[in-house]
């Protein structure tokens, strides 16, 4: 117990330190394009970790499997670079030992990357389509950026304030240049008009258009007969910043329940099945290969098999892409999906098990080739 206790804690905490070096690396990266977002007007600044963490659930389930694999080299490549491996093999720890071992920890994280991969992710998913899809219905209540020139809505003004009050959303010293429709000729010169108002407000319509209050400002508006400006004081001016309520989007598969993919035959969505499960499979799949391909020679040190290990990683992720794509395009049955791929990577693992194991031996002793070369 004491040694089974030892091997699942180093594993463990290896697994943990690279899954949040991972998911900082990648959230960071999330977090700089959020984070232009919201500098363009995009999305308000008070909503970018609202975003950052509807994506966590999408990177944790992707980085699960790769931080097991990466943790099982890790910690056991140290064991056998100081040689205490060696020790535990003299002991009586056997290969097949720290292999079951190991599948304990690799069953606790299917069961979470499961959980990631199946329900959080796509809830998320879809909170975040609802979030996007409020923000443009109330684009010229919440995009509004003070000192910025910014299109409205419907594109047909420019709109700069001065100052924003975010307590009642009223806006300070407003100018707005109200644009020509480009389709009409004679509305670029009668309609161009510009507009400058000492507050304003936007208002959101039952009808779900927008428009936006002026007060106290002055108009100005050039005149087709003789090219002259004419200058109109206000008390109040109402300009249309949003014709029509925005649109349901279209959910992509990824914010769609899992139990909803099963009953839809199309292959975007069979696709989709065999992706979400992918991610749990590869962790029991990795620790079969990651495991044998840990064994280094203490002079080697405790890195010497990570290269080839991660290019390992990298073409079996590159080949389960690539038979995911085939099955949304229909050249890949659905009968088929993903299965070739784990197979094929079950059998490596299998293979390099019983590589230079006691039990692979004992198999190679059997066969007719073995022999020839023994008795020679």
């Amino acid at each position: 117990m004491i040694i089974f206790r030892y091997l699942l804690k180093e594993v463990a905490k290896t697994q943990l330190a690279v899954f949040f070096i991972l998911m900082t690396i990648f959230i960071s990266q999330k977090f700089v394009t959020v984070l232009g977002d919201a500098s363009e007007g995009g999305i308000p600044g008070n909503l970018v970790m609202v975003f950052i963490g509807l994506k966590i659930p999408e990177l944790a389930g992707m980085m699960l499997p790769l931080s097991l694999f990466l943790g099982i080299l890790l910690a056991y490549g140290r064991i056998y670079a100081d040689s205490e491996m060696t020790v535990l093999h003299a002991c009586g720890v056997s290969e097949w030992y720290v292999v079951r071992v190991t599948l304990v920890l690799s069953f606790i994280t299917v069961i979470i990357t499961g959980l990631f991969t199946l329900y959080l992710s796509p809830i998320a998913q879809e909170y975040e389509y609802k979030v996007k899809e409020k923000l443009a219905a109330d684009s010229g209540l919440t995009s509004i950026i003070a000192g910025r020139f910014q299109h409205t809505g419907n594109e047909k003004a420019v709109v700069f304030v001065k100052d924003k009050n975010r307590n009642d959303n009223t806006l300070q010293e407003v100018f707005v240049a109200q644009l020509p429709d480009i389709n009409n000729p004679k509305e670029k010169i009668i309609n161009a008009s510009i507009v400058y108002a000492k507050q304003g407000k936007v208002i959101e319509e039952e009808s779900g258009s927008q428009r936006l209050i002026l007060e106290d400002g002055t108009r100005y508006q050039n005149d087709a007969d003789n090219g002259e400006f004419r200058s109109v004081a206000f008390s109040k001016y109402y300009i249309e910043i949003e014709e029509q309520q925005v649109e349901h989007q279209r959910r992509k598969l990824g914010a769609v329940p899992t139990s909803a993919l099963f009953e839809n035959p199309d292959p975007e969505y069979k696709a989709a099945i065999h992706w979400r499960l992918a991610f749990p499979l590869t962790c029991l799949i990795l620790t079969l290969i990651a495991v044998p391909l840990s064994v280094v020679n203490p002079r080697q040190g405790k890195f010497a098999k990570l290269m080839p290990a991660l290019l390992l990683f990298l073409s079996y992720f590159l080949l389960l892409t690539a038979l995911r794509s085939g099955m949304e395009s229909g050249k890949v049955p659905g009968g088929v999906g993903l299965w070739p791929v784990h197979v094929a990577a079950l059998i490596l693992g299998w293979f390099l098990l019983l590589k230079s194991r006691t039990s692979g031996l004992k198999i190679k002793a059997k066969l007719p080739s073995f022999k020839r070369r023994v008795e020679q």
